[in-house]
């Protein structure tokens, strides 16, 4: 693990749907190079440890395993970490209202980095060409101008009126409509999105991606949907949010290269790329290495 930076040693880092995990039955996975595995025990508490060449799937007893990692569920997923995790995961406030229907909408994977995916989440530019007639459609192309600010006292990154023309906003729209957006960033491998709902113009839906960092250039991409909407089922908003992202993968999956560049000078930015260059300041203030290509010194 000597790869792994100091931040990213210490982060919560997501892991697996909690509902996807059996009690009893042992899920393998690999984590910032490392194989681990998890369970739930017999109280339904998640079990995480270091997966060894000698340990045998299902044959694992979790009351056996003692040398386990921190955990944490939150948002419906399970997170591990390596180091030393704050004590708590970082706020959604949204996700504990009574209305809302929460939902995980699967695990994804992606041949690319962590961070080259949540740069590739905070990107409005391609709407109208990758998700056309849902969340975009020519002539409507212009990414209007919009505020970005790296905070320092919740030490996340915020985009704020970020306004787009999307023919279907969500599963629950009938027209198109200039969506709001509200973007954060605050995990390095984390982004969480807010848009307006089309079924009460007030609030906003929630979405939310949490990457899981496999290797330096493979991912997988955890996604959680928030959403005010009495009248789709769990099933049809999961496969709507499911489209989307089957949109983006292949897309995402030919950038190149597949760590995400944190010189500003590496890739060409233009006035819609604002975000990204403010999440990629933010990563090399804090010293990310991981899945990432480094300012030259």
């Amino acid at each position: 693990m000597t790869d792994i930076d100091p931040t990213t040693h210490d982060l919560w880092q997501v892991i697996a749907a909690t509902d996807e995990v059996p009690v009893g039955q042992v899920e393998t996975t690999i984590l910032l190079d490392t194989p681990i595995a998890l369970t739930r025990d017999r109280d339904g508490l998640p079990v995480v440890w270091r997966r060894t060449s000698e340990q045998k799937g299902d044959e694992i007893d979790p009351e056996t395993i003692i040398d386990r990692l921190p955990v944490i569920t939150g948002y419906g997923y399970v997170w591990t970490s390596f180091g030393h995790p704050p004590a708590e995961l970082f706020p959604i406030p949204e996700y504990a209202e009574a209305d809302r229907t929460n939902m995980s909408c699967g695990s994804i994977g992606l041949h690319v980095s962590a961070p080259r995916a949540v740069e590739n989440f905070l990107d409005m530019g391609h709407f109208p060409y990758v998700h056309t007639d849902i969340l975009g459609a020519e002539p409507h192309t212009e990414v209007k101008e919009y505020d970005v600010e790296v905070s320092e006292e919740r030490d996340e990154v915020l985009a704020t009126r970020c306004k787009f023309f999307q023919p279907r906003a969500a599963l629950s729209a009938t027209d198109g409509m200039e969506v709001e957006y509200v973007y954060r960033v605050p995990h390095p491998f984390c982004s969480v999105l807010y848009k307006s709902s089309p079924e009460a113009p007030e609030r906003r839906d929630v979405i939310a991606i949490f990457l899981q960092p496999m290797t330096q250039e493979r991912c997988r991409a955890h996604l959680l949907q928030s959403m005010i909407d009495s009248t789709s089922t769990i099933t049809e908003l999961r496969r709507f949010q499911q489209t989307i992202f089957g949109q983006d993968k292949p897309i995402l999956e030919n950038q190149y290269p597949k760590r995400l560049p944190l010189d500003p000078r590496a890739e060409t930015p233009i006035r819609a790329d604002k975000s990204a260059i403010a999440y990629r300041r933010w990563l090399s203030q804090k010293g990310i290495t991981y899945g990432t290509i480094p300012m030259a010194s």
